[in-house]
């Protein structure tokens, strides 16, 4: 047996090569102005590092903190955190933003500039496909005062469209579903509106044939109550003389002639006409026949302690 006085020495083993992975540094080593790089994210929000617990690790403490329970330490960290992110979230993208229009600061504005408005819906679930059916649906709506449409078109109009408009407020409603895709359910939309917008303008040869007895509601433009009463003024200012009529300053006014659009252009005419329409289209009431009363003692020039028809003063 061999004598040893000295243990030989024992080959080192190599050691396992530490492998390296390239992680996120720690939220504590990242200053307090990055918060898009945190931590691994979509890009549509920005990462907010919330603490649970103080971090003992890296001397990374927050105060006292250390010596305080779980719950504490969270709203002094989820404020520290979430003010320095939000600000930074909402000041990034100004750079990119454009002042809004002059002219355009109320709703009223906006809706006077733009008076169709478009909707359309995007839908995101939890589903094997991203498509949903509901998305290429659009809502046209529009406001029939801004056409700018006479009784005729109107009419027409209305007839046309059938219920999609809402009388109370004033608003037509087209709603487009036909094509698979939602551009061209909104190109289809414009295209509706457009054709019934022209559409509305044509007359039809058969149309000349409707008499006044065929409108739906009495129309003072070209009725036998506007010749009659187009007639009776034109004979009072014939008749009358320059003296008689001083007391009629707008017979006065007018020609000897009495050209049909003089006298519709006589405000005691215009107040005449709205009064008979009032009467024929919403029915006999006692502010009708007063406001019709009126409107002949202010043509005719009677004043107030006038009698008119069978009435008695007492």
């Amino acid at each position: 047996r061999k004598l040893e006085l000295y243990r030989p020495k024992e080959v080192r083993k190599k050691k396992r090569t530490e492998i390296k992975f390239d992680v996120t540094t720690p939220v504590g080593k990242h200053p307090r102005d990055c918060r898009t790089s945190v931590a691994p994210s979509l890009p549509h929000y920005s990462p907010v590092p919330i603490a649970m617990t103080p971090r003992t690790t890296n001397h990374v403490i927050y105060g006292k903190m250390h010596y305080q329970s779980l719950v504490p330490p969270l709203p002094p960290s989820l404020l520290r955190g979430f003010v320095a992110a939000m600000s930074f979230r909402f000041r990034w993208p100004t750079e990119f933003c454009t002042e809004w229009p002059a002219g355009l600061e109320t709703d009223e504005k906006c809706e006077e500039h733009f008076p169709v408005e478009v909707t359309d819906s995007d839908y995101c679930h939890s589903s094997p496909t991203i498509r949903d059916v509901r998305s290429r649906i659009v809502t046209l709506k529009i406001k029939l005062s801004r056409l700018q449409l006479d009784y005729h078109a109107k009419d027409k109009l209305l007839r046309l469209v059938k219920d999609r408009y809402d009388p109370a407020t004033d608003i037509l409603t087209i709603v487009t579903d036909r094509c698979p895709l939602k551009k061209q359910n909104y190109d289809y939309a414009h295209y509706l509106l457009t054709a019934v917008f022209h559409e509305s303008w044509k007359t039809e040869p058969w149309e000349a044939d409707k008499e006044e007895a065929d409108m739906e509601c009495f129309l003072w433009e070209k009725s036998r109550s506007e010749a009659n009463l187009h007639d009776f003024v034109r004979r009072m200012r014939q008749s009358l003389g320059d003296e008689e009529a001083k007391g009629l300053e707008h017979i006065q006014r007018m020609s000897a002639d009495c050209l049909d659009e003089e006298v519709r252009s006589v405000e005691e005419v215009e107040q005449y006409a709205e009064a008979v329409c009032e009467i024929h289209n919403g029915g006999e009431s006692d502010y009708a026949w007063e406001k019709y009363k009126k409107s002949v003692c202010s043509l005719l020039g009677l004043g107030r302690d006038t009698p008119v028809g069978g009435e008695v003063q007492a």
